[in-house]
């Protein structure tokens, strides 16, 4: 059966890099280990330019047909004057909910030939591989009531609603205790329990689903501490489970450890496991169109793709060992490069990783 794969280049570097997605996965097909056909479609600021709306109703509407979204993606200061509901991030904020997209899963994987370009020492780093698994459509991105509006003295105040259903919370504390199981079994939570009545409800629920999951070891942590222990001490995590905002700061904290938010991809999964895949980093308009921007986030997003919406794990470990191939033959982009190796540029990068597929 073709299944079909729906493509948001997006904005900033964000068409760059899909393309080099796209050439792993002409590959895959041109090999025979994949029945896909594949279109595109806009988002974000693009999306706002061309059709006056960040999420178009034909890209939603494409998106619902699809068995898998892969993002580039959006934002830039283009936009920044923008009417509020129609700045980019809020297309993809929009699309998310829409498509019931709750679950997150960040990994934060670090590979061996890369332990250079962190700043933490090897010796804190060296075999760090962990989950991080952000709620996505709840918290305080998606809470009302919200805005901006003048007091009664004449004074602006911007406010915002951190709000969880208990519901919410029961089922992204399950994914996290199901995907420790396939791991070292262990989960811990981030919250704030000691401050936000949100965060309290957090930490009684997943305490409560934990007990469904006596083989997994579960511990709490304030936010602040876990921010501090990711520096410190990144490989006493297994699978980190928490709320939206401190899933989105915590991730890409962890990034750097990994040596470059450029390495890291993710999934974003519903109920019945559909999935929209994206590189973490923003859309870099500051490099966009140069050539330089490292595409590997990209194209390990698709190897999730192939993990999760197309259950070809095969796959996904073949795309996941071409990479690390290109890596041991000493090539880099600028963001990850050393003295001694080989810097690519974005379009050869992407070249390197279908010539190590086809050697695999």
């Amino acid at each position: 059966m073709t299944q079909k794969i729906l493509l948001l280049p997006g904005d900033g570097i964000g068409p760059e890099i899909v393309a080099q997605a796209e050439k792993v996965l002409r590959a895959l097909v041109a090999g025979g280990d994949l029945a896909l056909q594949w279109s595109s479609a806009p988002i974000g600021g693009a999306a706002l330019d061309a059709c006056g709306s960040p999420l178009p109703d034909e890209t939603l509407r494409l998106a619902r047909a699809a068995d898998a979204v892969l993002l580039g993606a959006v934002g830039g200061p283009k936009w920044d004057g923008a009417d509020r509901v129609l700045r980019p991030e809020k297309g993809l904020l929009r699309l998310r909910a829409e498509l019931g997209l709750f679950a997150n899963l960040r990994p934060a994987l670090l590979y061996p030939q890369l332990a250079h370009a962190s700043t933490l020492l090897p010796e804190v780093i060296a075999g760090l591989d962990l989950l991080f698994v952000r709620e996505l459509t709840g918290g305080i991105y998606f809470g009302e009531p919200r805005g901006i509006r003048r007091r009664d003295d004449g004074e602006r105040e911007g406010y915002n609603t951190l709000v969880y259903r208990e519901s919410e919370i029961r089922r992204i504390a399950r994914v996290a205790f199901e995907a420790a199981r396939r791991r070292q079994r262990r989960v811990c939570s981030v919250d704030k329990a000691n401050v936000l009545e949100a965060t309290v409800l957090w930490r009684e629920v997943v305490g409560e689903i934990g007990g469904d999951y006596p083989d997994v070891a579960l511990t709490h942590m304030y936010v602040d501490n876990a921010a501090m222990q990711l520096v410190r001490a990144p490989k006493q995590f297994d699978v980190i489970v928490t709320t939206n905002m401190f899933g989105d700061i915590l991730s890409d904290l962890a990034a750097m450890a990994t040596g470059s938010i450029g390495m890291l991809p993710s999934a974003a999964l519903n109920g019945s496991g559909f999935g929209m895949y994206e590189p973490i980093h923003g859309s870099a308009p500051d490099i966009a169109g140069q050539d330089v921007a490292n595409p590997l986030a990209t194209i390990l997003s698709v190897a999730m793709l192939a993990r999760y919406s197309l259950a070809r794990d095969d796959l996904a470990r073949r795309i996941e060992a071409a990479i690390g191939a290109v890596l041991n033959a000493g090539y880099r982009t600028g963001d990850i490069a050393s003295p001694g190796t080989t810097v690519l540029g974005t379009g050869a990068m992407g070249d390197a990783v279908v010539a190590a597929l086809a050697d695999g």
